[in-house]
């Protein structure tokens, strides 16, 4: 905390380079020696994005001859697995002497303080203590490892010995105690000793779990034709009718009892109904888009390439909720790219919390978005009190965005990105996530052949849908997205997934509309520049640049056929250029880009408002006027835009004739001139003049921009 308090403000809002020790190192023969764990050279190719993670697994399968209570004449067994000061404990069974649990302990090595495992099993009682039926105890020095691919370590019976009966045994337990690390396979369902405070139905969220976005079509309807249609006109006649119809349900009133339940023939419909595969359906924005494929899987062309992420830690946390009246964070990281989205288990109250998990996407195409998101736990089953005020609501921390298109190829990315949070009252770093990538190319010719291809299927350019129909479908399908996945266990739950999604981007905000006119202004940066330049060479600012350009413009006149090899050669020299000041790493939030370092109080308060409003009257009416200024302003750059190609139409509309005459005879003369006189002359004479030098210029207009200037626009006739 003491680092974070003394670093630079402005680089608490950049990405920063870090060099975790990737790869996976194994322990000699599973042999703690005086200096530590012994590290071999031997790395694998699985999970050579994280940092290595050693875990004490414990398998518990069930037990048998379970002795039973000589006064209830029963056994109500349950296991203890004791490492140190960690405990944890299977469930009870009622009596049962042959309990089957099926249960994986995993306790982190960096937390191991004791060189003994013991396993008790107790039967549990409701009013006195539980009565201790035996244990078993393992020697850490004499566990063995398991090194992947190995198949998993079998299950093997051990005696139940009661140390206060002279070694007597009652029953038996089978087990499997092994040394491992993330990458086994019972990492994911395992009980963690990091989270061994969590109870009850809490244990289930804190697991590690890939989920699959449900399979969404477009259900396509026309209507073709009715018959028989009913009027409100009883009068009328039924009807026939060749197009869709705002058809009314008639039947029975509300007051006429059982009469409601019969049938009433009213009218036919003929439809036609389709699910349309050949559509992506959109549950997210297109600018950050993760998956571009139809619906229909036949449709699906072979990948391009794997995109691997290593999610491995975060960093200096704030507090998101209270228990017992001190601050805790209970963070877990979510993924989403294309159909698949992961989570990684839940670190319980850490504010450096370690995953070192990996995962794997496959690429379809590289113009595509991965999103990761940290969010705290609020469903663990204790007395925590969220500092926000949204109880029983993961709260977000940060959010990171990774296009791939500006990964290289094989390349690995360790980088720390800030996590920030845009809260009413201004913008906040929340902490700091740690990840590494590296996106693998399968085929570098499809790669390429993509870049010209359309971004979306090719049903969305052969009969697309408008703005409005996107909209609402893409947040019927987050909807839909948001549901599925909440019922999955542990639910990611629906703020995840409306977080994950930018599910309000499309909400008015005056900072985003800032920001977005800036970025416009920006855009025009190069020619701002470049028109500059072109002023100083024709003011002769500096006389060598100028007469260099002379000779370079006189070449170009007398050698045409060299101008768009040269325009081209150009190009190709500034781009090996700036090659070597190319960016070395990718993207993040840029918080300066985005604006929110100077907003304004109320414009946040505005941005987080409801819709509809909940604000007094007062405010929305200031927001009102405040909104009619800036809505006036575009207003008129709007309308002088409008007049200046007014303007270009009235040069030959005769709408002033004495502008019209002069202009066409204007333009006979020009035709003449240019008949008779070769055009590298006309080009040459008219560069020659344009950089003329200052004493040979006028401050004032020039003759045709005072003409275009006083030529009629329709604004005389706007009211």
């Amino acid at each position: 905390m003491n680092n974070r308090a003394t670093s630079n403000p402005q680089d608490d809002f950049k990405i920063k380079d870090t060099k975790p020790q990737l790869g996976e190192q194994w322990p000699h023969r599973g042999v703690r020696g005086g200096g530590g764990w012994i590290r071999s050279d031997r790395v694998t190719s699985t999970y050579d994005l994280v940092e290595q993670t050693y875990f004490l697994y414990v398998q518990v399968v069930k037990a048998r001859d379970l002795p039973t209570n000589p006064v209830t004449g029963s056994c109500d067994p349950y296991l203890e697995v004791k490492l140190g000061n960690y405990k944890g404990k299977t469930q009870h069974f009622e009596k049962k002497t042959n309990p089957e649990w099926n249960q994986v302990f995993a306790f982190s090595k960096e937390k191991i303080q004791s060189s003994v495992l013991e396993v008790f099993v107790r039967d549990r009682e409701i009013v006195a203590r539980d009565d201790y039926l035996g244990n078993v105890c393992f020697d850490m020095d004499e566990v063995p490892t398991r090194v992947p691919p190995d198949s998993p370590l079998a299950p093997q019976w051990y005696r139940l010995e009661d140390s206060r009966a002279e070694g007597k045994v009652k029953g038996e337990v089978m087990l499997a105690v092994w040394m491992g690390t993330q990458a086994d396979e019972a990492f994911p369902e395992a009980w963690h000793s990091d989270a061994a405070s969590v109870h009850g139905e809490g244990v289930f969220s804190v697991r590690s779990k890939v989920y699959v976005s449900p399979k969404l079509w477009y259900l396509r309807v026309n209507v073709i034709e009715a018959q028989d249609v009913e009027s409100q006109d009883k009068s009328q006649l039924p009807q026939f009718i060749r197009a869709g119809f705002d058809l009314e349900k008639f039947g029975f009133g509300v007051l006429e009892g059982d009469r409601r339940k019969e049938l009433k023939f009213s009218t036919k419909i003929h439809l036609r109904a389709c699910l349309e595969g050949g559509y992506h359906v959109l549950d997210e924005s297109t600018m950050y888009i993760g998956d571009q494929r139809p619906t229909a899987r036949q449709l699906w062309k072979q990948p391009i390439g794997i995109l691997e992420v290593g999610i491995l830690s975060a960093q200096w946390l704030l507090p998101m909720k209270t228990k017992d009246g001190q601050g805790r964070t209970d963070a877990y990281c979510v993924a989403r790219y294309g159909q698949k989205w992961v989570r990684t288990r839940t670190v319980v109250e850490s504010f450096s919390p370690k995953w070192n998990e990996q995962y794997t996407w496959e690429v379809y195409d590289p113009c595509t978005v991965i999103t990761l998101g940290v969010f705290d736990n609020c469903h663990l089953g204790g007395n925590e009190k969220p500092t926000g005020n949204a109880p029983g609501r993961d709260l977000r921390i940060g959010k990171v965005r990774v296009r791939l298109s500006t990964l290289e190829i094989d390349r690995i990315y360790t980088h720390s990105y800030p996590l920030i949070v845009l809260q009413p009252n201004g913008v906040k770093k929340m902490g700091e996530l740690q990840l590494a990538f590296r996106f693998t190319c399968l085929s570098l010719i499809h790669m390429i052949y993509l870049y010209g291809r359309p971004l979306l299927p090719k049903m969305h350019y052969m009969h697309p849908f408008t703005v409005r129909q996107l909209d609402s479908l893409r947040y019927q399908a987050m909807n839909i997205v948001g549901s599925r996945l909440g019922r999955a266990e542990p639910p990611l739950r629906k703020e995840v997934v409306e977080y994950m999604l930018d599910v309000d981007t499309h909400m008015w905000s005056m900072r985003r509309s800032k920001a977005n006119f800036f970025r416009i202004v920006s855009l025009f940066s190069g020619i701002i520049s470049m028109s500059k330049w072109l002023g100083d060479v024709c003011q002769w600012k500096n006389p060598i640049t100028t007469i260099l350009v002379h000779v370079l413009f006189c070449i170009l006149i007398c050698y045409p056929e060299l101008i768009l090899p040269t325009v081209f050669l150009y190009m190709f020299l500034i781009g090996i250029w700036n090659y070597w000041s190319r960016p070395r790493h990718p993207p993040h939030m840029d918080t300066k880009l985005s604006l929110a370092e100077a907003v304004h109080p109320d414009e946040l308060d505005e941005e987080f408002d409801t819709f509809p409003t909940s604000k007094s009257q007062d405010v929305v009416r200031m927001r009102y006027d405040r909104l009619r200024s800036v809505a006036g302003r575009i207003q008129t750059v709007v309308g002088d835009m409008a007049t200046q190609g007014e303007r270009f139409h009235a040069l030959l509309s005769w709408r002033d004739p004495r502008a019209t005459s002069i202009f066409i005879v204007f333009c006979l003369c020009v035709a003449v001139i240019l008949y008779v006189t070769p055009f590298k002359i006309i080009t040459l004479s008219t560069g020659l003049y344009l950089l003329r030098h200052p004493r040979f210029r006028s401050k004032m207009p020039s003759a045709p921009i005072n003409f275009f200037r006083r030529l009629p626009a329709q604004a005389d006739s706007m009211l």
